[in-house]
């Protein structure tokens, strides 16, 4: 314990406080002997990191009990294995995460990105599956879009997503069920999405327009 206060920075008093608080996980035990490793100075610093950017303690230990009993990294990435993706997963220090969503990084807010999937606890790092929602979220969150309604959207999004999704292959099973169309003509479907996007948008945003 005094070993790892010592590289920590803090004193062991805080580090016991730190345990009692739930903050810090138990150590490894051989007989008398309390063993600590790199994942327990990790989060050390992961404390004092958010600390330093105006989390308080209750906070840290809220957001650390929702990430410990989110689903991990593991689970999350293996949901579709072999499968084909687009995406590319990002990982994250919980500061680092803390600074992309600035007072925005809720237990709430966490616990609903976490239900959907796109966050998921991976030791002392964080991973969000998709790095285009990633920066397309935090370009949100600093115009102004509280974080808690870029995440409903995202849960309305999903739905008509799928449906999309849904169409698209049963289009493609009753014309093109050849082995393989569907990744080939993966491209075209995205392409009328985003077309008709484009053009909804349009309509909504033109003067005397729906909305």
């Amino acid at each position: 314990m005094e070993e790892l206060a010592d590289k920590a920075g803090i004193t062991v008093r805080t580090l016991r406080f730190y345990r009692e608080r739930g903050l810090l996980p138990p150590p490894r035990r051989e007989g008398r002997i309390a063993w600590y490793d790199d994942h327990h100075l990790a989060r050390l610093r992961t404390i004092s990191a958010l600390l330093e950017r105006g989390h308080t303690l209750n906070g840290i230990a809220d957001l650390a009990t929702v990430f410990e009993s989110g689903r991990d990294a593991a689970e999350m990435l293996g949901l579709r294995p072999g499968g084909p993706t687009e995406e590319v997963p990002v990982r994250l220090t919980p500061e680092e995460l803390a600074d992309r969503f600035a007072g925005e990084a809720t237990p709430e807010n966490l616990a609903t990105a976490l239900e959907l999937g796109y966050l998921a606890p991976d030791g002392d790092e964080i991973v969000h599956i998709s790095r285009r929602l990633l920066d397309v979220s935090a370009a949100l969150v600093r115009e102004g879009v509280p974080l808690s309604a870029v995440l409903e959207a995202a849960r309305r999004v999903r739905v008509h997503a799928d449906a999309l999704a849904e169409l698209f292959t049963e289009v493609l099973g009753a014309h093109a069920p050849e082995a393989g169309a569907a990744g080939r003509l993966r491209p075209l479907a995205k392409s009328v999405v985003e077309a008709e996007l484009s053009m909804a948008l349009d309509r909504r945003l033109r003067p005397n327009g729906p909305g």
